[in-house]
């Protein structure tokens, strides 16, 4: 996987890891495929995703790394019974988000390898960024 039990423990220290050590493996690997696919709904338009999440150890972008454990540490509290530390995780879970919406709109640039113009296969094209359209009723 993407993630690694040292890539938690960064993230909340030992409380993380004793929610990632009462998981099962499947429940495990579900919430990281889905944190993974939530961030590339993000960045895929621009951002080459297969590289990003095929890199391993000092090669993965370490902002990637602690968004990708924030928020698969959420999917995983949230399927806990006594969803312990849900607080925490859903403000982490938040910040994530806007971090996201930051690189998606264009004002955060991370370091991540992007999209050659071959790899578009017919359903992406340009991107396009505009401000909103001014409407002057007076």
């Amino acid at each position: 996987m993407f993630l690694t039990d040292n890539d938690y423990a960064v993230v909340i220290g030992e409380e993380a890891l004793k929610v990632v050590s009462r998981a099962s493996e499947e429940n495990r690997a579900n919430a990281e495929l889905e944190a993974i696919e939530e961030i590339s709904g993000y960045l895929r338009p621009v951002y080459d995703c297969n590289a990003i999440f095929s890199a391993e150890g000092d090669a993965r972008n370490r902002l990637i790394v602690m968004r990708t454990a924030d928020i698969a540490l959420y999917h995983l509290v949230a399927s806990l019974p006594q969803k312990m530390g849900i607080e925490i995780r859903k403000e982490r879970y938040e910040r994530a988000i806007e971090w996201l919406e930051g690189v998606q709109s264009g004002k955060i640039i991370p370091d991540l390898p992007t999209v050659e113009e071959d790899d578009h296969t017919g359903s992406f094209g340009t991107i396009y960024h505009s401000e909103p359209r001014l409407r002057h009723n007076w």
